[in-house]
């Protein structure tokens, strides 16, 4: 395991940012679809895979994690927000491969078919069931809600590292810098 005290790796950079962009699209897609009918088969078809896209990215992010640990926050950070921190970041992991799985496994249960693109679907994961079907799309809703407050968190404490702290976390995964 490496570990910079500087920096997140390039690696780490370049999937925080690419997945930073498609979360929220997701969140704007998923809106969309709802308010909607007119757009909402082309949303559809946008949606699926790159939920899919965002699942396999953050497994790939989650195992350069593991091997590449993020340098420490800075030391005078107060202990409350540094649990904090943590616990947003493995919030957000979650989320990011719960919505996926869950939005796969509500189609499942609903019969639907989960096309990629032409001539690709994915296999179901969960059996055919209506009730199923029901709680799983209550779920994936209640976890968007959850999911958008957690990225407005995120974003603000990075803005608050940024222009209040000025303690150059901000800048570990912006530019990879060391601070």
């Amino acid at each position: 395991m490496s570990r910079d005290a500087g920096h997140f790796n390039l690696t780490a950079r370049v999937l925080h940012w690419l997945m930073a962009a498609m979360i929220l699209t997701m969140l704007f897609v998923g809106v969309s679809m709802v308010a909607s009918l007119h757009w909402r088969p082309a949303l559809i078809d946008l949606h699926r895979p790159l939920g899919i896209a965002i699942l396999l990215l953050a497994l790939v992010r989650l195992y350069n994690r593991l091997r590449h640990r993020p340098p420490p926050l800075p030391a005078d950070l107060p202990a409350w927000q540094a649990t904090a921190a943590h616990a947003s970041h493995w919030l957000l992991y979650g989320l990011m491969l719960a919505m996926p799985l869950i939005g796969w496994s509500m189609l499942s249960a609903g019969g639907y078919p989960i096309v990629m693109w032409s001539g690709l679907n994915l296999p179901p994961i969960a059996p055919h069931d209506p009730a199923l079907y029901a709680a799983l799309r209550n779920a994936h809703s209640l976890l968007a809600y959850v999911l958008f407050a957690t990225v407005l968190g995120h974003l603000s404490a990075a803005l608050f590292h940024l222009w209040v702290r000025r303690d150059g976390v901000f800048q570990a995964m912006a530019r990879g810098k060391p601070h």
